[in-house]
Formats: structure tokens, sequence, C-alpha cells
């Protein structure tokens, strides 16, 4: 069980996509080196993406470029846009949250590697390069890694606690422990957005990828 003030504390900064991580170590490809980039991307600000090696390097901009992709896409917009007006600026953290569930619960649909399995390689991968990860990334890593946060998205009661604890921890009230209710209610909306939006963020990483 994760301790509440570690887990409340990482779930509070709204303006950071701290909610997709189970999506952008699946955008990554094959490389680790950019699995690792990309999963850190959140904790590494401006210039000091430089003290990493280039591996590293090329998967924190990977994850730069996926957020502004999803961020201008029109199914991950009209999404946010049904979110809006009851949680305003939480509204993108919370689509966030519910897209890296429909990934989880719908992971079969989108690749052949079990979820279980992948998510125990990718701490594999984060605890072989433990000292060389930020210190906010060493610091939750090793609840995420023995709860699975990264599996936990496909359930409901899981994103709901999490929700719980970003509203707990937001400096007015943001009504987000009531989002879960809002998926259920637009269930089938979001997840066809989803749907129609992920094959292409596929797409767009793999080509990305190919030029860094």
């Amino acid at each position: 069980m994760i301790p509440n003030s570690i887990f409340y504390s990482y779930l509070c900064q709204p303006t950071t996509r701290y909610m997709n991580f189970l999506a952008h170590t699946f955008l990554s490809g094959e490389n680790e080196d950019i699995m690792i980039g990309n999963f850190i991307a959140d904790h590494v600000k401006g210039n000091n993406i430089m003290r990493f090696r280039p591996g590293i390097v090329k998967g924190i901009k990977l994850h730069r470029k996926i957020d502004a992709f999803t961020d201008s896409h029109p199914l991950f917009i009209e999404s946010k846009k049904r979110l809006q007006g009851n949680y305003r600026k939480y509204a993108g953290v919370i689509t966030d949250m519910f897209y890296d569930h429909f990934l989880a619960a719908n992971w079969n649909d989108y690749s052949d590697e079990e979820l279980i399995e992948f998510t125990s390689k990718i701490y594999k991968l984060l605890f072989r390069n433990f000292f060389n990860l930020p210190a906010k990334t060493k610091k939750i890593l090793p609840f995420m890694a023995g709860s699975n946060w990264l599996a936990s998205y496909a359930n409901l009661n899981f994103l709901q606690r999490s929700l719980e604890g970003l509203a707990m921890r937001t400096p007015f009230k943001s009504g987000m422990e009531n989002a879960v209710t809002d998926l259920k209610n637009d269930y089938d909306k979001y997840h066809l957005e989803f749907k129609g939006f992920f094959p292409e963020v596929i797409d767009f990483s793999k080509e990305t990828i190919s030029h860094l």
C-alpha cells in the first residue's frame, strides 16, 4: 500500500501530465534509453536534459512532442472540453487519466505483450538505471512499482482513489473526486474518442522516433 502522504503529494501537480506514464512508455518503441527519457521527462526541466546520455535526451524530446501533439488533437480536445465546465484547468489532467485507463483496460488491442509483463519490464529497466534518474523519479518509483500504478489505471477504483488524492491537495476546490462519475456517465464517448486518438499518436510517435 502506498503511504497516503507520498501518493497524494505526487498526484497534486495539476500543470503536469504525470498521469499518463503508461501511454508514454508504450509509445517509446523498443529503445530502452528512449523509454527512460519518455518516463522521466516531466521531472526534467529546461536545459537540465543535457546531463543525460543522448538516448535518454531523445526520449525526453519525444515525450514533449507527444504532449504537444496530444494537446492539439481534436479528439483529445473534445474529451477535455466535456470536462472543462466542471474542472476548468484540471480537465487536461483528468483526460490524461481517462486515456491511460482506456489503454490499460484495453491493452491487448494495442500490444501482443501482456500488460503485467510490459509493466514489469519497465520497472526493472528503471531500477537498473536508478542512479541516473531525477530525484523526483527516484522518490516515487518504489511506490509506483510496489503497487503497479502503470497497470492499475485499468481499475476504476484505483482511478477514483487517484482523483480523490488530486482533489485533496489542490489549492482550491476542484471537484476532481467526482470525475469518475463523469467517466461512467459518458464512458462510450470517451472510449470512442480514445480509440480514434490512440492509433494516430502511435503513428506520430513512430515517425518522431525515426527522426530523433
